[in-house]
């Protein structure tokens, strides 16, 4: 018996036996006068047993058949072995027809040491910058080499994800694979992003050599600048470095995603 099971008892044998009335016994059990009675008429027939919950011992009514959950099991270690619970649930779904919920999923895979909860490492807090307020008015940017293909591409082992990101909505404007993060490379991508959307306001991005000279002589000299801080300041759009990578968190939160869910999607 649970503890408020023993109370109950404690009370319920009181008033049988006339120590107490309905009205006390109600009281100490925070329970209604009406269900102290019934209490007490399960007390008198059932004895010790009438106190316990009828439902103690059965099958939950939402339990997963045991065949389902095994199926569950085999599909997911054979095919999203070192998938998440969140994208094992929609591969389930799209793919298998198995219309069950994400925590079920997830309480599957850890029940069946597929999946292991992890704990999160608190550490040095970082104070959000307020979003912009309209679409296209500021895109973060940036690449992100990875070896985005498992191996598959035999002849460009990593290749490099050039991504932008509207800071207002955390959209995906704009995605291309390519080799690396040279000039031609990001001259490519914004020309392509100009065409489809036009060019944005402001962009968010690193120091790397491609969008900003490094060069001490630089900070005293404003006229040495790169081809690509050239470009952008004939089409109006102002640049922004960032000072340290969570700066510009949002792009770089993505290719955390990207590098878990697309690598996996491509596979």
């Amino acid at each position: 018996m649970t503890t408020i099971e023993r109370l109950r008892l404690t009370v319920i044998e009181e008033l049988a036996d006339g120590l107490i009335n309905g009205t006390t016994a109600a009281n100490k059990l925070n329970l209604t006068v009406r269900q102290v009675k019934r209490l007490k008429v399960k007390f008198k027939n059932k004895g010790h047993d009438g106190l316990i919950h009828d439902l103690r011992g059965r099958p939950g009514l939402r339990k997963i058949n045991i065949n389902l959950e095994n199926n569950i099991v085999k599909i997911i270690n054979d095919k999203y072995w070192d998938f998440g619970p969140l994208l094992a649930h929609e591969k389930l779904q799209e793919f298998h027809q198995i219309k069950l919920g994400r925590e079920t999923i997830r309480a599957i895979m850890i029940r069946n040491n597929i999946w292991k909860l992890k704990k999160r490492k608190r550490g040095k807090y970082f104070s959000w910058r307020e979003r912009r307020s309209s679409y296209g008015e500021l895109q973060q940017f940036d690449g992100s080499y990875h070896d985005w293909f498992e191996g598959r591409n035999i002849n460009l082992p990593e290749t490099c994800l050039l991504a932008s990101i509207d800071d207002a909505t955390g959209t995906i404007t704009q995605a291309i694979m390519g080799v690396n993060e040279s000039v031609e490379a990001v001259f490519s991508f914004w020309m392509e992003y100009a065409q489809t959307n036009g060019m944005p306001t402001e962009i968010y991005l690193d120091k790397f050599s491609t969008y900003k000279i490094n060069h001490v002589n630089a900070a005293d000299n404003p006229e040495l600048i790169t081809q690509f801080q050239r470009a952008m300041k004939e089409l109006g759009t102002r640049l922004i470095s960032a000072h340290t990578p969570q700066a510009k968190g949002r792009i770089e939160r993505l290719f955390q995603t990207l590098q878990d869910r697309l690598v996996k999607e491509m596979r």
